[in-house]
């Protein structure tokens, strides 16, 4: 059985299907911080989330970080770096890349999978 959290006419923030969560991609409600903010309201998002599907950041499977510049890559590995350092040794695999995001206000928008507990 698959189970959508927060369902819209046109997304589902998250899927949860044999258990492996699948986040969509989040991007922050602030949008007039800088990126290392955006990635912190971001994270705290993800981590909202990922309690509702019964898993936690030690979690996850794969995160892809999508940076609108990367000239931002330095903030928002700092906010990046201060989420994980808790889950010493459980950091995840990710990806960062550059790309065209659909409002020049999104600095960053950020994807996770995450196995269930």
């Amino acid at each position: 059985m698959i189970t959508r959290f927060n369902v819209e006419a046109r997304y589902s923030d998250m899927a949860v299907f044999n258990g492996v969560a699948y986040l969509a991609g989040q991007i922050a409600d602030d949008l007039t911080q800088d990126a290392e903010g955006q990635t912190r309201e971001v994270l705290g998002m993800i981590d909202r989330l990922l309690v509702q599907a019964n898993s936690d950041k030690s979690r996850i499977l794969m995160a892809q970080i999508y940076l609108a510049d990367l000239a931002d890559y330095d903030g928002m590995n700092t906010a990046w770096d201060d989420w994980v350092k808790d889950i010493s040794g459980h950091a995840p695999p990710r990806a960062t890349v550059q790309a065209l995001l659909a409002g020049v206000e999104y600095k960053v928008e950020i994807v996770v999978t995450a196995a269930q507990k």
